[in-house]
């Protein structure tokens, strides 16, 4: 198949577009490579990308309607991947216009692009943060999700709305995926396990917030794309018991379906901590700090639609995960030096 993966330089996506190019299909692998973080780590994704025979680059921004319609009429996608997005929880707080106009502007030129192009099927990231303020554990995409608590969820959940409006209006497939706490090797270097591990290896003291007392469902990234690819290959389909009077937010008449893609198996920060001690070999001097605005005390992912309909179960644990993340680090910033 030709498929547009969108963040293309990102972490997920480098993870996803790899994934589809060693199947044998045809990426298109869009992304802006903004300066949120290390363009030079963006940079080092896509060199391995462009190394494939079936990947062509595109840079443009998903803000830019213009470029967004010329890209979708001119390529004849059969399915598209959006993974690009303004990330992270903190920042949000301070920027909240670049969310806006990335995640929730920039997710409607995708939306357009797949509504006037015949795309088959679009799958697309939203975030197990749309839980927000919920609490009732393991987190289900059946229950309400409609109390965000950063601009970061509230854009996200913004997307799945909008999927919802365009499947049922137009007609054609979209399923959003809520992420549970990815890592592997190429994570973003805003995230705690890159954090964790460049100060540990400086000899700096790392901040561990709620004073350690978070549970993760941390999910290894090749697990997730597995997720991913397995979602993209089966289009939504709408949902014959589907009932307007008792609405199920995760299915609809149209075709339209929200999964959450996640370890399920949730973990203490401290052990996941100590994990990383371990493939180091060195301890962490930590700073214990209350929990950061906007941010929840505990995720655990029900994935038991995932698993029954497109066959999905994690199997990587956080000591493997923990460890080939540890591996990539320490070989690539080994050659920068």
């Amino acid at each position: 198949m030709k498929i547009l993966v969108t963040g293309a330089a990102g972490f997920i996506g480098f993870h996803t577009a790899k994934r589809l190019l060693a199947r044998g299909d045809e990426v298109v692998g869009l992304d802006n490579l903004n300066e949120y973080y290390d363009v030079t780590l963006k940079q080092a994704r896509l060199a391995l990308l462009e190394k494939e025979p079936g990947f062509r680059f595109a840079r443009v921004d998903l803000t830019d309607a213009q470029a967004m319609a010329q890209l979708f009429a001119g390529e004849k996608f059969q399915r598209v991947v959006h993974l690009a997005a303004q990330a992270g929880v903190r920042y949000s707080i301070e920027a909240p216009q670049v969310y806006v106009n990335s995640n929730v502007t920039g997710t409607l030129n995708v939306l357009e692009g797949c509504r006037h192009n015949g795309i088959e099927h679009l799958v697309y990231a939203s975030t197990s943060s749309v839980y927000g303020a919920n609490t009732d554990m393991p987190f289900s995409p059946h229950r309400m999700a409609d109390h965000p608590l950063s601009l970061y969820a509230a854009t996200k959940r913004a997307n799945e709305l909008m999927a919802h409006n365009y499947s049922s209006l137009f007609k054609f497939p979209t399923t959003g995926l809520r992420f549970f706490t990815v890592y592997g090797p190429w994570g973003r270097p805003d995230m705690a396990l890159f954090l964790f591990t460049r100060n540990i290896l400086a000899g700096k003291p790392i901040d561990v917030f709620n004073h350690g007392h978070h549970r993760r469902d941390f999910t290894f990234v090749e697990d997730i794309v597995e997720g991913v690819v397995r979602t993209m290959d089966r289009a939504a389909e709408p949902d014959p018991a589907w009932d307007g009077n008792h609405p199920d937010p995760a299915t609809s008449s149209a075709p339209f379906r929200i999964y959450n893609i996640g370890n399920n198996r949730p973990e203490q920060l401290m052990r996941y901590i100590e994990v990383l001690e371990q493939c180091l070999g060195r301890k962490a001097e930590m700073n214990m700090l209350p929990m950061q605005l906007g941010d929840v005390p505990e995720t655990s992912a029900d994935i038991e639609d995932l698993a029954r309909e497109v066959g999905y179960r994690p199997t990587t644990s956080i000591e493997v995960g923990v460890q080939r993340f540890v591996e990539w680090y320490l070989e690539h910033y080994a050659t920068r030096k």
